[in-house]
C-alpha cells in the first residue's frame, strides 16, 4: 500500500482517531487476520460469525501494528473509530485507487459465473510481462476481498486486475465504486447462485453492472459466443470488444486441439494477426477464458504477439481449479473442489473426458444456491457424467443423491457404476482400496461442502508417497 499517515487513514475513512499520534505512517499492509501483522501494519477489527478482530486488537499493537480500523477504541493501540470497519476498508482502498489512478494505474475487472479466477490468474500473467501488476491467487471478489487487494497496490504498480463477485443486485456497482475500472469483463452467464438471483436475466442484469460501470473511454470485453453476455453491449458507453470461438468476434481461436494432458492449443487471432498459444491449464473450457484475458490485455496496450507468449508461459495460480496431481503409483486425482455449477461441473467433466488414463471416476458434491431447479439440475448432471463417459460416479452427501440417480437413469449400474455416499469420509473409504495405476479422479462440489480435502486425501494414499505435480488451472 502506499503510505498513509493515521490522520490520512482517518479522513478517507471518515472515522475518529482515538489514542494515537496522527502523524504516525503505515508503512506495511492492510490485513484483518492478527497472526499475519507486521510492524507497520494496519489492522482491521472485523467482528465475523466466530471471531471478532476486535479480541485481537491487542495481539495486533504487540505485533508491531501501526493502528486499527475498528468499531470501538481501545487502549492497546491507536484506533481510527467507525461504525463499520468493512465499510471503512472500502473507503480506504476507494481513497488509495483514486490516487493510484492519478499516478497512471489502469484497473481491469472481470465478472462471470464461472472462470472469473482463472481468467484472473491468466491475465495477470500476461499483464506482468509487460508492467507491474497485482492480481494476487485466489478469489478476493468481495467486499472484504477487492478493497485488500486494492490496498496491496502501490505507486510502482501499472495494472491492477480485480475479479468481481456477487450475491445480489447492486453487488458490482458496489465494488465499482470502490475501484472504478477502464477495462470490464464479462465471461458468461450460468446458474451459479440462481437460488439468490431467481433467474438467469437476473444474473445477467447484476454482471451487467461492470459495464455500466465503465467510462466512455474505457473498453468493455463482452464473450460473443454467450448471448445475454453479448446483449449487455447495449448498456455500456465504453468501445466494445468481442471475444469468443464466434467467427464474428474481435478476438477469436482457431484450430483448437488437446494435447495428451487435456491442455488447449490455439491460434490466436486479434488485430489482424495470428499467433500460437499453447496453453498450461487444463480443459477446452480454459481456451474462452484465455481469450476474454486476451482482449483486456490488448484493450490496455499488449500486443498480440506479446499476449500469446505469456498466455503460452502463464502457470496455475489458485488452489483446489482443476489441479492435477499425479501419484506416484499412477493414479491422477484432479481437485476442482473450489465451488461448482452446472456449468463449471461440464467443463470439469469435459476435462476429465480428456485427460489420458484407463479408468475414469467423477466424485461430485452437491452445487449450491441453485434454487427450487436445484433436483433438476443434480439429476440432469449425473446423465451428463455418463455421457461424458465416467466409469464410476460417487456422489457425495445427501444433497448430491440426484448425481447419482441421474447416472443410473442414463444407464449406469447402481452399487457398481453410480454410488451415493453420506460423506467425505465414506467417499475417501470407498476409494482407497480400490483406486489402481491409470484411475483419473475428479473432485468437485460446491466450496461449502469442503471436497477439497478428500481430494488431497486421495492424493497422498498412494503407498509410501504423497502429492504429485500440479499441473492444472483454475475452473
Amino acid at each position: 500500500m502506499i503510505e498513509l499517515t493515521l490522520s490520512e487513514v482517518a479522513g478517507l475513512v471518515g472515522g475518529t482517531l482515538t489514542g494515537g499520534d496522527g502523524d504516525a505512517v503505515v508503512s506495511g499492509k492492510v490485513t484483518l487476520d492478527s497472526r499475519t501483522v507486521a510492524a507497520g501494519d494496519l489492522f482491521v477489527a472485523v467482528a465475523g460469525e466466530r471471531v471478532d478482530g476486535h479480541d485481537f486488537l491487542a495481539a495486533a499493537g504487540a505485533q508491531g501494528a501501526v493502528g486499527a480500523l475498528s468499531a470501538r477504541p481501545d487502549e492497546a493501540l491507536p484506533c481510527i473509530v467507525v461504525p463499520d470497519p468493512v465499510g471503512a476498508l472500502g473507503r480506504l482502498a476507494a481513497g488509495v485507487h483514486a490516487r493510484l489512478v492519478d499516478g497512471g494505474l489502469r484497473t481491469l475487472a472481470i465478472t462471470g459465473s464461472s472462470g472469473k479466477t482463472s481468467t484472473k490468474d491468466l491475465l495477470g500473467q500476461v499483464l506482468a510481462a509487460a508492467g507491474s501488476t497485482v492480481s494476487p491467487p485466489g478469489s478476493y471478489n468481495n467486499d472484504i476481498g477487492l478493497p485488500l487487494t486494492v490496498l496491496s497496490a502501490d505507486e510502482q504498480t501499472r495494472f491492477l486486475v480485480l475479479e468481481m463477485g456477487a450475491r445480489g443486485p447492486g453487488h458490482i456497482a458496489r465494488l465499482c465504486g470502490v475501484a472504478p475500472p477502464q477495462v470490464g469483463v464479462v465471461l458468461n452467464v450460468g446458474s451459479a447462485h440462481l437460488g439468490e438471483f431467481g433467474s438467469p436475466e437476473g444474473i445477467a442484469q447484476a454482471k451487467g453492472e461492470l459495464v455500466e460501470a465503465l467510462p466512455e473511454d474505457g473498453t468493455a470485453v463482452l464473450n460473443a459466443d454467450d448471448p445475454r453476455v453479448l446483449g449487455m453491449a447495449s448498456r455500456t458507453r465504453a468501445r466494445v470488444l468481442t471475444t469468443g470461438w464466434s467467427a464474428d468476434a474481435a478476438v477469436r481461436a482457431t484450430e483448437v486441439s488437446l494435447d495428451d494432458a487435456a491442455r488447449a492449443h490455439f491460434t490466436l487471432a486479434a488485430d489482424g494477426e495470428e499467433h500460437p498459444v499453447a496453453l498450461r491449464v487444463v480443459g477446452e473450457h480454459q481456451v474462452a477464458n484465455a481469450l476474454s484475458a486476451a482482449g483486456a490485455a490488448l484493450a490496455v496496450g499488449v500486443a498480440p504477439a506479446a499476449v500469446a507468449a505469456a498466455l503460452s508461459s502463464a502457470e496455475p495460480r489458485s488452489r483446489w481449479r482443476m489441479e492435477v496431481g499425479r501419484r506416484p503409483d499412477g493414479v491422477t486425482v484432479v481437485n476442482d473442489a473450489y465451488n461448482a455449477n452446472p456449468e463449471s461441473m461440464r467443463a470439469a467433466l469435459g476435462a476429465l473426458a480428456g485427460l489420458p488414463g484407463t479408468r475414469r471416476i467423477a466424485v461430485l458434491g452437491a452445487m449450491a444456491e441453485l434454487g427450487p431447479g436445484a433436483a433438476a439440475e443434480h439429476e440432469r448432471l449425473g446423465r451428463a457424467a455418463a455421457a461424458a463417459g465416467v466409469d464410476l460416479v460417487v456422489a457425495v452427501g445427501a444433497d448430491a443423491v440426484g448425481i447419482a440417480d441421474g447416472a443410473i437413469a442414463a444407464g449406469r449400474h447402481p452399487g457398481k457404476e453410480s454410488v451415493h455416499v453420506p460423506d467425505r469420509a465414506a467417499a475417501r473409504e470407498l476409494l482407497a482400496p480400490q483406486l489402481r495405476p491409470g484411475d483419473v479422479v475428479l473432485v468437485k462440489a460446491s466450496r461449502s461442502y469442503g471436497l477439497e480435502q478428500l481430494a488431497e486425501d486421495l492424493l497422498a494414499a498412494a503407498p509410501a508417497a504423497s502429492g504429485g505435480s500440479i499441473v492444472g488451472g483454475a475452473a
